[in-house]
């Protein structure tokens, strides 16, 4: 007979150096994502390798080091680096006498804290039933035969069936409620579009400050902590930008290295508004060593999520933990907006991305001089309505002259209700 072990709080971490870049971790991550879990480092084994062991993937030296280090400090969970197959998983809680998590595990059990809306917890349980169900071989050991006997013999089931079973008609309904709220998300993208109102996603590497920014920039409430996978559901908000207009702000959860293919799937209607964007505000800790090698793991996410031909801004933040950096704008060869420096923290540079966003947003638009009569009271109310009247003088026969700022979509729009009687104003 074979059962699970309960997990804890207490944890011994095993990290693993591999020469293959492919397969490396990073350490003070691994401390970053249990620290997040609310669980416990008690101790930490480290060691090289040039492959993984196919039976208990550190070698039995090793794990009966970590064994002893489980006594020692009473831990109750042991948590690898690196992603285990389910062989290997029992083969080391035999061997060790506790609960073995990998890292897709402990990344899992974040993400199901951190959950609170109906769809959010939906794609978790998703995620999770795609991981369990590898899992389940000789988890149920004590009932794998089928009944025998006088009496007991018939079609029947193993224990081990029925859950496969259980689990995939759990999994048939949860991507069945997910699809109805996918469409429902594409009616209010749709409906944006056919307002032609731009959409900003901000994307970036977990605990970047991704919520920090949102917040800084539309006086929202997100939870933003100092921890990874602080956000995990998505929320748009509305912004108005001077001479633009009404922007949708939308803050997304955080990649992370490695980060499992089950949770991409899972967060398919959630990654779509960041594929669907006009513009992504990608967010940078530049106080972070490893930068340049989170900022490849977001790439290719974005990759994997065919969003990497959406225009990008870089937003380098966490300024003010750089004292000799300051606030600035980087531009490229074509004088466009390239970087962003600030602090969302402090508010530091949050005025010089209003200017980045502007610059990049307001070639769009086209400014016209009109002249409007008393009987155009409804093209008036219609422009002030856009927000997008930048003066207006009386005239002494009643006539108004206004100066706006249209975006070319809008003009299309207006030409296309008011007709002529927009044109013959124009002066």
């Amino acid at each position: 007979m074979f059962e699970r072990y309960e997990g804890g709080e207490q944890a011994v971490l095993v990290h693993v150096d591999f020469p293959n870049e492919s397969a490396r971790e990073d350490l003070e991550e691994l401390k970053l994502l249990v620290a997040s879990a609310g669980v416990a480092a008690e101790a930490v084994v480290t060691t090289s390798r040039h492959s993984p062991d196919a039976r208990l993937f550190i070698g039995s030296g090793k794990t009966e080091e970590v064994a002893a280090l489980v006594q020692a400090t009473n831990a109750d969970v042991v948590i690898f680096n690196h992603k285990l197959s389910p062989s290997q998983e029992r083969n080391i809680e035999r061997q060790v006498k506790c609960r073995v998590l990998d890292r897709t595990g402990l990344i899992l059990d974040i993400f199901a804290q951190r959950a609170r809306t109906h769809e959010g917890k939906l794609q978790v349980e998703l995620a999770q039933l795609r991981h369990i169900s590898t899992r389940l071989i000789r988890g149920w050991t004590h009932l794998e035969r089928q009944k025998g006997g006088i009496g007991l013999r018939g079609p029947g089931e193993t224990q081990l069936e029925t859950d496969r079973r259980l689990i995939r008609g759990r999994i048939k309904n949860i991507l069945a409620r997910l699809e109805k709220v996918e469409k429902q998300r594409e009616q209010g993208r749709r409906a944006r579009n056919r307002a032609e109102i731009p959409t900003i996603a901000l994307v970036g590497y977990t605990n970047a400050g991704k919520s920090t920014l949102f917040n800084r920039l539309t006086d929202a409430d997100v939870y933003a902590a100092d921890q990874l996978f602080a956000t995990l559901d998505p929320t748009l908000r509305k912004y108005e930008l001077p001479d633009i207009g009404t922007v949708i702000f939308a803050d997304t959860v955080g990649f992370i290295r490695h980060l499992p293919h089950d949770l991409v799937a899972a967060f398919k209607a959630t990654l779509q508004e960041t594929k669907d964007a006009d513009l992504l505000l990608h967010v940078m800790d530049c106080h972070d060593d490893r930068m340049g090698e989170n900022r490849k793991e977001v790439d290719k996410v974005l990759a994997e999520i065919e969003a990497s031909d959406v225009p990008q801004l870089m937003v380098m933040n966490k300024l003010d933990l750089v004292p000799e950096l300051s606030p600035r704008i980087v531009y490229d060869d074509d004088q466009r907006p390239r970087e962003v420096w600030l602090s969302a923290q402090t508010g530091e540079g949050i005025d010089l991305l209003r200017q980045a966003l502007h610059e990049l947003l307001v070639p769009q638009l086209i400014e016209h001089h009109l002249r409007l009569g008393p009987n155009d009271g409804k093209l008036r109310s219609t422009l002030y309505g856009m927000h997008c009247v930048l003066e207006e003088q009386s005239q002494t026969d009643g006539d108004v002259l206004l100066s706006v700022r249209v975006p070319v979509v809008e003009w299309q729009r207006l030409l296309k209700q008011f007709g002529d009687r927009l044109t013959n104003t124009i002066c």
